[in-house]
């Protein structure tokens, strides 16, 4: 399968800075469409949409059109696709019990060509030296219904930083930079609650960026909360979309500034 309508390359990919979107898109393929009854509402909810939107402050950048539903390009390929509720925190995804053999395939077949198409280009990045990748997402804070009091804050930050595989060694320094910027009160919109590694640490696309770049590839894994929309609606509430991407864009002379060192 080529990569056409799954993946797509933003950018002249000249700069050590990237970023992806991985589960931004919505899209899944005619087959699974058939046997899919999940209602709509309920996968947007657990899609992380607009993500797509804050990465774009990064000008060479990764798109995916298709939906985690069809595959989860974040976890690893023998996990990818969701085939039971066991798989996706309980969701009857599937008319019948399990996902057939022929679609579950094809989803892989989706995985496979996302990883395919994207090494080569990190490979010509990393040949440049060390860079960093931006892996941004998105997180529910109010699972308990649209109703009910959101989760503690103590426990979900405004911005949650996986760096759990990241090689401390060599980039500590650009990981406090970027917390620390996303924290100022002078950039962005103003102070934002960043922590590091509260409840993610980042998953399968750090995995491979950090086993195939050795002290080279950098991933920070981002998790905005969802307070940019309301997570049950879908509504979108620009103005904090808008700090979300003021937000990051304001790290990104950090990161260029600390990476120089490195290089």
């Amino acid at each position: 399968m080529g990569a056409e309508g799954i993946v797509e390359f933003v950018g002249d990919w000249t700069g050590q800075v990237v970023a992806t979107s991985v589960h931004a898109g919505h899209e899944v393929r005619p087959d699974l469409a058939e046997l899919m009854v999940l209602p709509e509402a309920d996968r947007f909810r657990e899609e992380d949409p607009y993500t797509d939107r804050i990465a774009s402050v990064v000008p060479d950048r990764v798109i995916t059109h298709r939906s985690r539903f069809e595959c989860d390009l974040n976890r690893p390929r023998r996990e990818a696709v969701y085939r039971t509720p066991d798989d996706c925190w309980g969701l009857k995804v599937w008319r019948d019990e399990e996902l057939p053999d022929e679609q579950f395939e094809g989803s892989l077949a989706t995985y496979d060509a996302f990883y395919d198409a994207l090494g080569p280009r990190l490979d010509e990045v990393a040949k440049r030296g060390p860079f960093v990748l931006l892996d941004v997402h998105s997180y529910n804070h109010r699972r308990d219904g649209a109703d009910a009091p959101p989760a503690p804050v103590q426990e979900n930050p405004e911005v949650n930083v996986g760096t759990g595989s990241v090689d401390h060694d060599l980039f500590e320094p650009l990981v406090q930079r970027f917390m620390a910027d996303l924290r100022s009160r002078e950039l962005g919109c103003g102070a934002m609650d960043a922590r590091e590694n509260v409840a993610f640490e980042g998953r399968n696309l750090a995995w491979f960026v950090h086993d195939r770049y050795p002290r080279i590839g950098c991933v920070l894994a981002l998790e905005f909360k969802k307070t940019f929309m309301d997570e049950w609606t879908g509504e979108l509430d620009q103005v904090g979309l808008d700090c979300a991407r003021a937000a990051l864009e304001a790290s990104l002379p950090g990161l260029h500034e600390e990476l120089g060192r490195l290089g």
